[in-house]
C-alpha cells in the first residue's frame, strides 16, 4: 500500500487528485519528484492502473534516469541498489547496466513509458511513423559520437556542421550567391562595418575599411562597389596609384591598364577636382567620372560603369568570372563556420517556434538593416536545402523528432487514437521549460478523459534562449481550461534565512504565479556577502571558507561553486587547484536540479561581464523571435533565485566593491553579514587638542598651546 502519510497536505492532494487537468506549482525543494513518483505509485497501487497506461515525460535523460532509479529504491527492499547507486567506485556503464537490469526484474516499473520528450517522439516515429517518414531514419546531431543511449546506434554518418558546410560549398557553385556571401562575410563578419565609431567601424583609423571581394582596403562602399566590379569581370585594376604628370604627386581612385583608363569617383569624401583634371588635361591622359548618385542604384551604376570600360577593353578580353568556393574563402575560413553557426541557430529556431523558411524570409524583407536583410537571402536557401538534404537521407535531428511527431498525430488518424487510447495517464515533469513544439505534441496526445498531471515552478524557467516559453506554465488554464492549480509551498531543503532571501529577490519579477514558500528548518548561518576590493582577496576569502567547511566535516562533493559563466570561475579553479582542494563546480544552468550543504555563488558584480547578464542577441534574431529586455531581466532574477535555492545550510554571495550585483540590493540585510576588506581613508587623521580645539601633532600627550593633557 502507498504511505500517503509521509505527504504534506497539497501534495497529497496532487496525488489523490482525479482533475482531467493538473498543475502543480512545486516551488524549490518542495518535493516535487517525490510528488510525482508518488502519483505513479498511487496510481498503480490505489486506483489499480495498469503501468502501461502510464507516460512520464521529462527534460533529460539524467531526470528519466533519475525517476527509475528512486522507483527501483522503493521496490528494492534489500537496499542492494541504493548502496549500487551511491558506490562511487562504480563507473557510469556499471550503474546504467545494474538500472536496465533492475528495471527488467521488477516488471510494474519495466511497464511504465519514462522518456524525455526526444525519446518519446523517437520511439513514436520508429514505431508508427511509416507513413509519415523513414521509420529507419539516423538521428544527425552537432557531434558524431555522443552517449545518446538508444539513439547511438542510428547515429548518422555525418553532423549537421558538417552538412550545412558542404551544402553552402554546394550553393556557392552559382557564382552568384557565391559572390554575395564573399560579400556579406567581408562586410560583416571581418570589417564589422555595422559597429561604427564616430564614423568609422571598429579597428580601422586609416579611413580604408571596406574589403573589396579580392581582398582590397578601400575607403567607402561606392569604392568597394567599383572595385568588386572589376573583380566579378576579370579585370585587373590598381586602387589609388601614385601619379605624378607635372605639377605635383596625386592619387586616382583607380587605374585599369587594359583599358588605359583612370577613374574618379566623385563624392563628399573626394578632394577638389579641379587641380586633379589640369594635370590630367596636361599629360593627355584619359580618364573618366563617376558621381555618388549613380551608386545609389546598383543596376544603374553597374550600366554606368559596363559603358566606361567594356568599349576600351582589348578585343577577345574574357568578362566571366568563375571562381571557386576555396579560392573565394582563402584565409576566411573561420569566418564562414561563424555563418554556418548562425545558419543552424537559426535552423533551430525556425523549427522551435514552428515557422516556414519562407514565411522568415518575407518577415525579414521587412527589416530597416540591409546587414539583416542580406543574411536571411543567403540563410534561407541553405535552410530549405538542409531540409530537403535530411528527407532525402533518412536524418532527423532532435527538433525534428518532436516536429514529425507532431505532424505523425495530425495527419494520421488511427495512428493518433491508438497512441492517445495507450496512455490515459501523462506526466510531465519541469513543465516550466516546455517550448511551443513540446506543448503542442501534448496536447495531441490528450482526450477528455485523459489525466495531464504537470509538475514544474515558473520561478524556475531559465531556458528562453532555448525556446522555452514560461507562458505556458503561468497560464496553464488558458492552455488547458479547466485545470486545477496546487500548490506545493514547504521548502524542504533550505534553511529560513535562504528562503526568505529568495522569496524577496523573486518579489522583483513581475511575470509570475504568487507563492508564499516556507521553510521547514530553522536557520544556524546568515548569508554572507563579500566584497573585496580586487579578485584576488575574493579568492583567498573563498580558500578559506572552504577550508574552514571541510574542517567541519563537510564533504567536497557538499560544497558547490556557482557561477552565470565559465571564465568567472577561472581564477577559483586555479586557487583550489593550488590548495589541493577538490569542489563542485558549474554554471547555474547546469546545477539545476542539483543541492549542497554549501553554496558559493561567483561573479556576482554589475555591468559587463557580471550578473545580471542582460545579453541582447544579434538583431538578427529577432525576425524570428522579438526580445524583451524586461523578460530577459526577469529569467536573469530567475536563474539567480535558482542558483540561490540550491543551498541547504551555508550560502556565500562573492562580490566586488563599487560593483555589487543589483541582485545582492534585493536581499533584505535581515537574511545577511555583509563582509570585506574596507578600504583606506583619503584623508588623513587630525588631532585636535579637547580644551583649545587647536591642532596638535601625533606625538604631542599634552598641548603646547593650553597645557591640557590629550587622550
Amino acid at each position: 500500500m502507498t504511505n500517503l502519510d509521509a505527504l504534506n497536505g497539497p501534495q497529497k492532494e496532487a496525488v489523490v487528485s482525479q482533475d482531467s487537468r493538473i498543475l502543480v506549482l512545486a516551488g524549490a525543494g518542495s518535493g516535487k519528484t517525490k510528488t510525482l513518483l508518488q502519483k505513479i505509485i498511487y496510481l498503480i497501487e490505489e486506483r489499480g492502473v495498469s503501468p502501461l497506461d502510464i507516460l512520464a515525460i521529462t527534460f533529460t535523460k539524467n531526470a528519466a534516469n533519475e525517476m527509475l532509479d528512486r522507483l527501483i529504491m522503493v521496490a528494492d527492499h534489500s537496499g542492494a541498489y541504493a548502496a549500487l547507486m551511491h558506490d562511487k567506485k562504480k563507473s557510469k556503464t556499471e550503474k546504467d547496466s545494474a538500472r536496465r537490469e533492475y528495471v527488467r526484474k521488477y516488471k510494474w516499473i519495466e511497464g511504465l513509458t519514462i522518456r524525455t520528450f526526444h525519446s518519446f517522439g523517437y520511439y513514436l516515429l520508429r514505431t508508427f511513423g511509416v507513413n509519415e517518414f523513414d521509420n529507419r531514419f539516423r538521428i544527425i546531431g552537432e557531434e558524431k559520437s555522443t552517449d545518446l543511449d538508444e539513439f547511438s546506434k542510428y547515429l548518422a554518418p555525418e553532423t549537421a556542421q558538417e552538412v550545412f558546410h558542404k551544402l553552402i560549398i554546394q550553393q556557392s557553385e552559382n557564382n552568384g550567391y557565391l559572390l554575395a556571401l564573399k560579400r556579406y562575410i567581408l562586410d560583416y563578419v571581418v570589417d564589422k562595418i555595422h559597429l561604427k565609431d564616430g564614423g568609422m567601424p571598429y579597428g580601422h583609423r586609416d579611413g580604408k575599411f571596406y574589403t573589396s571581394l579580392d581582398g582590397t582596403k578601400v575607403r567607402s562602399k561606392s569604392y568597394q562597389f567599383i572595385a568588386d566590379y572589376f573583380f566579378r569581370h576579370s579585370i585587373s585594376y590598381q586602387y589609388e596609384p601614385v601619379l605624378q604628370i607635372k605639377d605635383f604627386p596625386f592619387s586616382p581612385d583607380f587605374f585599369v591598364p587594359a583599358a588605359n583608363l583612370y577613374i574618379e569617383h566623385v563624392s563628399n569624401r573626394s578632394y577638389p577636382m579641379q587641380a586633379k583634371e589640369e594635370q590630367f588635361q596636361k599629360g593627355g591622359i584619359l580618364y573618366a567620372k563617376t558621381f555618388e548618385s549613380m551608386a545609389e542604384n546598383s543596376a544603374l551604376f553597374t550600366h554606368v560603369l559596363d559603358n566606361l570600360i567594356r568599349g576600351r577593353l582589348p578585343a577577345g578580353h574574357d568578362t566571366s568570372k568563375i571562381i571557386t568556393f576555396q579560392e573565394a574563402f582563402k584565409g576566411h575560413l573561420d569566418h564562414v563556420k561563424e555563418f554556418v553557426r548562425m545558419v543552424m541557430r537559426i535552423t533551430d529556431l525556425v523549427k522551435v517556434e514552428s515557422l516556414s523558411p519562407e514565411q522568415v524570409l518575407f518577415n525579414s524583407r521587412k527589416d530597416q538593416h540591409e546587414r539583416v536583410r542580406v543574411f536571411y537571402e543567403l540563410a534561407i536557401p541553405i535552410i530549405l536545402a538542409y531540409e530537403q538534404y535530411c528527407i532525402n537521407k533518412s536524418y532527423l535531428d532532435f527538433n525534428d523528432l518532436i516536429s514529425r511527431t507532431v505532424s505523425l498525430l495530425k495527419n494520421q488518424e488511427d495512428i493518433t487514437h491508438k497512441v492517445r487510447n495507450r496512455y490515459p495517464f501523462v506526466l510531465v515533469d519541469e513543465f516550466q521549460d516546455v517550448n511551443n513544439l513540446q506543448v503542442e505534441l501534448i496536447k495531441l496526445l490528450l482526450t477528455e478523459k485523459t489525466q495531464l498531471f504537470c509538475v514544474g515552478d515558473d520561478w524556475q524557467s531559465i531556458y528562453g534562449f532555448r525556446g522555452s516559453n514560461v507562458d505556458y506554465i503561468i497560464d496553464f488554464e488558458r492552455h488547458f481550461p479547466e485545470s486545477k492549480i496546487i500548490k506545493l509551498n514547504l521548502n524542504y531543503r533550505s534553511t529560513q534565512n535562504i528562503v526568505g532571501a529568495s522569496n524577496e529577490v523573486i518579489k522583483n519579477n513581475r511575470y509570475k504565479i504568487e507563492k508564499d514558500i516556507l521553510a521547514s528548518k530553522s536557520s544556524h548561518h546568515k548569508i554572507e556577502v563579500y566584497a573585496g576590493t580586487v579578485e584576488e582577496e575574493n579568492v583567498a576569502y573563498c580558500m578559506k571558507k572552504v577550508q574552514e567547511c571541510i574542517e567541519e566535516g563537510i564533504p567536497g562533493e557538499e560544497i558547490l561553486f556557482l557561477y552565470r559563466r565559465s571564465k568567472m570561475f577561472t581564477p577559483y579553479f586555479e586557487g583550489l587547484k593550488k590548495e589541493g582542494l577538490r569542489v563542485q563546480y558549474k554554471t547555474i544552468h547546469a546545477a539545476k536540479g542539483l543541492e549542497a550543504r554549501v553554496v558559493f555563488i561567483v561573479g556576482l558584480t554589475d555591468g559587463y561581464g557580471g550578473f545580471p547578464d542582460i545579453w541582447l542577441e544579434d538583431r538578427i534574431f529577432q525576425v524570428i523571435k522579438k526580445a524583451n529586455l524586461d523578460l530577459l531581466m526577469e529569467e536573469e532574477r530567475r536563474l539567480f533565485y535558482v542558483a540561490i535555492t540550491r543551498t541547504k545550510d551555508k550560502l556565500f554571495l562573492i562580490t566586488e566593491k563599487g560593483r555589487e550585483s543589483s541582485f545582492l540590493k534585493e536581499i533584505p540585510e535581515t537574511y545577511t553579514i555583509r563582509t570585506g576588506v574596507p578600504l583606506k581613508s583619503v584623508v588623513e587623521e587630525v588631532r585636535i587638542c579637547s580644551n583649545c580645539s587647536r591642532q596638535l601633532e601625533k606625538m604631542f600627550g599634552y598641548c603646547p598651546y593650553c597645557g591640557e593633557k590629550q587622550k
